[in-house]
């Protein structure tokens, strides 16, 4: 079998090690005879085991006590109607949402739904690159509640790199969608009241929705739905309905593999030398480009095109066929993505470097 290297956006690739270790507890999990997809979610061997993933995880970002972890149904897209609905207290508050790309506009129609909310844009064209504008010119609505925006979006190519600690978040409550970031660099909590991420990128396989939010925002809500209310998740140790086992456990190794690796810092560090190494490559070149300015290109999700765009469909048509996965681009905006997660090794993007080097030498 040839060597595959997955540049999925997400579902995204899995460290070798930890898919290696689910194997061979696929159908022993614990000495307990059966797989860990059979056992009770409220049996003592699981809440051990997400006892066991809560603490590993207070440990690689650093979260203070006055914070807790919860893991919600619904991946982010159900954190779009959560978010207002546990928040606020009735549909005549107001709320700001920062559109950088797809993802933070889709959150913004979800919470319409719910409460009056601003749709502050901050993606801008600079010399025909995109580029975003500094935290400190967003402007924020004076009697916003809460300011939601995601610093990385997938489908664009764009980061955010900046914290938010602008005099413009002064008494609002600063909600951050870290889907596609989390754990792939350290975070400064303090900074958020809320931090949530489907965990489908850097943490584990679909299906359960990390949320990192401050104790007091737990409040009485009446039009929550039951499943998606922090209270309910607080109190039944995120537990009101059946969880993704699987997703759960598989999530707890790769937070594992993350700690021996080295932490947050180290992996951070290789990400940053992969995504230097392709964009590098792409700027030298006379035949692919990306059109993101380089403040704010996304560390993981490296979108470009060729030059001819007639070559675009050969690019992902031989680059499949010689073992690169999903390098297709979204289908709202075409052209390539190389998503190069945590698992992604810096081998897979030289030999990628390489395949590019030969495909512009063929058609260049």
């Amino acid at each position: 079998m040839k060597k595959i290297y997955n540049f999925n956006a997400g579902p995204s690739m899995l460290p070798k090690e930890v898919l290696l270790k689910a194997k061979k507890d696929l159908l022993n999990w614990n000495n307990l005879g059966v797989s860990i997809m059979e056992i009770s979610h409220r049996s003592l061997d699981f809440i051990t085991l997400t006892n066991k993933i809560e603490k590993n995880l207070i440990s690689l970002l650093n979260i203070p006590k006055s914070y807790k972890i919860l893991f919600s149904p619904g991946g982010a897209r159900g954190q779009f109607s959560a978010i207002p609905t546990n928040i606020l207290n009735n549909w005549n508050n107001t709320s700001d949402y920062i559109v950088g790309g797809y993802w933070s506009n889709e959150a913004f129609l979800e919470s319409q739904k719910y409460c009056f909310s601003n749709k502050i844009n901050i993606r801008k064209n600079f010399y025909q690159k995109q580029k975003i504008l500094s935290m400190k010119n967003w402007k924020l609505n004076k009697d916003s509640k809460y300011v939601h925006y995601c610093p990385n979006e997938t489908i664009e190519g764009i980061e955010i790199f900046e914290d938010p600690i602008s005099e413009n978040f002064n008494n609002k409550i600063i909600v951050g969608d870290f889907s596609s970031t989390i754990l792939s660099k350290p975070i400064n909590i303090k900074y958020y009241d809320i931090i949530y991420a489907g965990v489908q990128k850097n943490i584990g396989p679909p299906g359960i929705t990390l949320i990192i939010i401050k104790k007091n925002l737990f409040k009485k809500n009446k039009i929550t739905p039951s499943i998606l209310y922090y209270k309910n998740l607080l109190k039944y140790d995120s537990m009101f309905n059946t969880p993704v086992t699987f997703s759960w456990y598989l999530s707890g190794l790769v937070i594992k593999w993350l700690k021996k690796k080295g932490g947050l810092k180290k992996i951070n560090i290789i990400n940053h030398k992969k995504a230097n190494l392709l964009y590098n490559y792409i700027d030298k070149s006379d035949f692919y480009f990306n059109n993101i300015h380089k403040n704010n290109r996304s560390l993981l999700n490296i979108t470009f095109n060729i030059i001819n765009p007639f070559l675009n469909n050969f690019f992902l048509k031989e680059s499949k066929f010689l073992g690169f996965l999903s390098l297709k681009g979204h289908n709202l905006i075409g052209g390539i993505r190389a998503s190069i997660y945590n698992a992604m090794p810096i081998k897979g993007v030289k030999k990628l470097i390489t395949f590019m080097k030969y495909f512009k030498k063929k058609y260049g």
